[in-house]
């Protein structure tokens, strides 16, 4: 036994620890992995498929391993193939491309066509959107917004995953009262033809799981297929997912699930965490192994990460040990604004030799937005992990810009058609309708005073917002935004929406302080709608082809599986993270605690915590209560009076990088800087400046083109001549 790891170790430089060989060796019967945050569970996992192929003469395709995502799989199979390149690589793959295969054969076999509403648009078959939004019409009798949509897709999930009846789907609790209805309406729609079924990709789960369940030669047809079955992310599996994970090793048992139940961040889209709780249920046999050992992470991030994580009630008792040395303290610090936490993290990645090892980690894409209006504005290159670039589609953006749009012309009938029922008018949709058909033409407040039967109150309404709207024209954008928000009741018509479809109005209102803050230096409403669409592009550019040493922005959702050297997490602020709802309900402030340690345990050597004391409203807020949490685990370990040193003087940031020594021969004198000068930029490297003008310096570098501060880099000392070194 011991000669393949030594073997291994020779071949290829992986060594495993005892825990890891036993997860290797142990391959009959049930196993429960539980591996924590740097363990190695994925070198583990591919060296215990090749000891199974290598060392137990296994064939490959009686192998079946089965990942959480397609990117997963392909990684997997080309770690695999470097590490054991003599063998035949087993069939990586996620869960739904093996129920899919498991669904065809039984609908197939009992004569039933159907055709998938996901992935590849196929010609005369309607979209699950499509489906989903003429459901929604058909139930509530208007139009759904996209993130109603978002919420019904979310919600039809978890009713899937979770294995609801359809019948029991009115009396689930959804995102708006009725959206169990709108779910049995749109179920209904892919019914209706009887010869063809369409389904969505949780279909194929559920259409599995029936078919391994009632159809005993499917069932025993699809068990012969494998003699192994190895599950990864297991935390992240649904009771759907379980199941057929359940059919397909009942007749031999020999499973290995690969989890750890403190990084379960999935509950909402169907995850079922309590599983693993009580894994022995399904298999009484089941072993279960710890991999407690974290390769990933300095002394101080695995110290109080697990400390943090120790509050949950609902998990294995286990612990985590730091493999490396210690690398500075994790650090808390608290801002007078969102601004200024924003101006801290571009001071410390102009610093940061290779803004590529760092990520700025948020809980709603609203909070990234400022981030990539300021990292586009600096030349500071990014990427876009996962994240959500919907932003500059999204239809407040769309609504903010026609509000603008009516101000630069009040008798467009088509646009004010699209706004006036997300004013404060009074006036109804069938008002509103029958005016745009065949109101009086030019500024359309006055033309709608024009209408018979108004109310007085109507009127005033009308007569208030044409004066308003008429002192638009020449105001700047970010005033502009603050009328429509308050003058002109957009707040209140957001705010009711969001009561009636049950989703957090604070996250609207984020985003319109997202646009605020990009619309604050520009001076016309025209300037705003060019930034806009330019941010647009670079977030696609940024999605699809990031720059080299780009830094990473990031959901903490996305973020799980990834590594950082450096990693700041944002905006931690009561309300936000953990959300309202969270901490109403103890065991989403669970799941929202677990997210907080993804977080926390991306870190490698820097861990940089922040919040700050007024929202871009100006309103008070509170740290996280995982921030004191933090707080009081680092009092413990660090000693009181030391740990409040360092709150009170983080808490004054005076926009200095911390950690790095300057630059050897920087540039001290902007005079210094002309046309054809080689420079060298602490971020970007060596380049020729080719032009100076209004405080900005051009400069063409090996890869790119950027525009500079030339204050802020002579300030930061971020350039050198070329060949002074750095």
């Amino acid at each position: 036994m011991a000669d393949f790891f030594e073997r291994k170790r020779a071949e290829t430089g992986v060594a495993l620890n005892s825990v890891q060989k036993q997860a290797v060796q142990k391959t009959d019967g049930p196993l429960l992995l539980l591996a924590c945050p740097g363990s190695g569970k994925t070198t583990t996992m591919i060296m215990r498929i090749g000891y199974m192929i290598e060392e137990r003469g296994i064939r490959p395709s009686r192998i079946k391993p089965i990942t959480f995502s397609k990117a997963a799989a392909r990684d997997m199979a080309r770690r695999f193939g470097e590490l054991f390149p003599t063998l035949r690589v087993p069939a990586f793959s996620t869960i739904h491309s093996l129920a899919f295969g498991i669904a065809r054969t039984y609908l197939e076999g009992a004569g039933k066509g159907f055709t998938l509403i996901e992935g590849e648009k196929q010609p005369g078959i309607p979209t699950r959107t499509v489906l989903l939004r003429q459901a929604f019409r058909d139930t509530m009798k208007e139009e759904p917004s996209e993130d109603e949509l978002a919420g019904l897709s979310t919600f039809s999930s978890f009713l899937k995953n979770r294995l609801i009846p359809e019948a029991d789907w009115p009396a689930a609790e959804g995102p708006f009262p009725q959206a169990g209805d709108v779910l049995r309406r749109y179920e209904a729609l892919k019914r209706r033809n009887p010869r063809l079924l369409l389904l969505d990709f949780d279909d194929m789960l559920t259409v599995a799981e029936e078919g391994l369940r009632t159809d005993p030669d499917l069932c025993r047809q699809t068990q012969d297929r494998f003699d192994y079955v190895i599950t990864d992310e297991s935390q992240d599996t649904s009771l759907a997912q379980h199941r057929i994970v359940e059919h397909l090793v009942r007749r031999h048992g020999n499973l290995c699930a690969v989890a750890d139940d403190d990084q379960s961040i999935y509950t909402w889209r169907g995850a079922d965490p309590d599983y693993l709780l009580k894994f022995t249920e399904p298999y009484p046999e089941a072993e279960v192994l710890m991999m407690e050992k974290n390769y990933r992470s300095s002394e101080e991030i695995v110290g109080v990460s697990a400390g943090f994580i120790k509050r949950n009630r609902k998990r294995y008792e286990k612990g985590m040990e730091a493999v490396n040395g210690s690398a500075g303290p994790v650090s808390l610090k608290r801002f007078a604004d969102r601004d200024t936490q924003i101006r801290f993290i571009i001071y410390e990645l102009l610093a940061e030799e290779n803004p590529g090892e760092a990520a700025i980690l948020f809980r709603t894409n609203a909070s990234s937005t400022a981030f990539v209006h300021e990292l586009h504005r600096r030349g500071i290159p990014f990427y876009m992990k996962d994240a959500d670039d919907r932003f500059f589609d999204h239809w407040i953006v769309e609504d903010i810009l026609n509000f603008m749009r009516l101000a630069y012309n009040t008798a467009h009938k088509g646009v004010f058609s699209r706004i006036a029922l997300k004013m404060d008018l009074y006036i109804s949709r069938q008002a509103l309708e029958q005016f745009t058909r065949a109101g009086a033409d030019g500024d359309v407040f006055g033309a709608f005073l024009e209408e018979p039967g108004l109310k007085d109150s109507q009127r005033r309404k009308l007569s208030l917002y044409r004066e308003i709207y008429g002192s638009l024209k020449g105001k700047r954008p970010a005033e502009v935004i603050r009328i429509i928000r308050r003058d002109l009741g957009y707040e209140e018509s957001l705010k009711s929406r969001a009561d009636k479809f049950g989703y957090r109005a604070d996250s609207l209102f984020d985003m319109l302080d997202a646009l605020e803050g990009i619309a604050k230096p520009l001076r016309t409403m025209t300037e705003f709608a060019e930034r806009l669409s330019e941010l647009k592009s670079a977030v696609k550019e940024a999605k699809e082809r990031p720059a080299d040493g780009a830094v990473t922005l990031s959901t903490f959702h996305s973020a799980k599986g990834l590594e950082f050297r450096r990693v700041f997490m944002i905006d931690l602020i009561d309300g936000q993270f953990p959300s309202a709802e969270d901490a109403k309900d103890p065991d989403l402030l669970e799941e929202a605690r677990r997210l907080f340690y993804v977080g926390m345990t991306r870190a490698k050597e820097r861990l940089d915590l922040l919040s700050y004391e007024r929202n871009d409203r100006g309103a008070g807020v509170s740290d996280s209560r995982f921030v004191s949490e933090v707080n009081g685990l680092l009092a413990l370990s660090d000693g009181r009076e030391r740990l409040r040193e360092d709150r009170k003087v983080t808490a004054g940031f005076s926009g200095k990088p911390e950690g790095r020594e300057a630059m050897a021969g920087v540039i001290k004198d902007p005079a210094r800087i002309v046309p054809g000068l080689k420079i060298r930029h602490r971020v970007f490297g060596d380049g020729e400046v080719e032009a100076v003008s209004d405080g900005r310096v051009s400069v063409r570098f090996v890869k790119q083109q950027k525009e500079l501060d030339l204050n802020l880099c002579i300030g930061r000392g971020l350039i050198a001549e070329a060949g002074e070194g750095a």
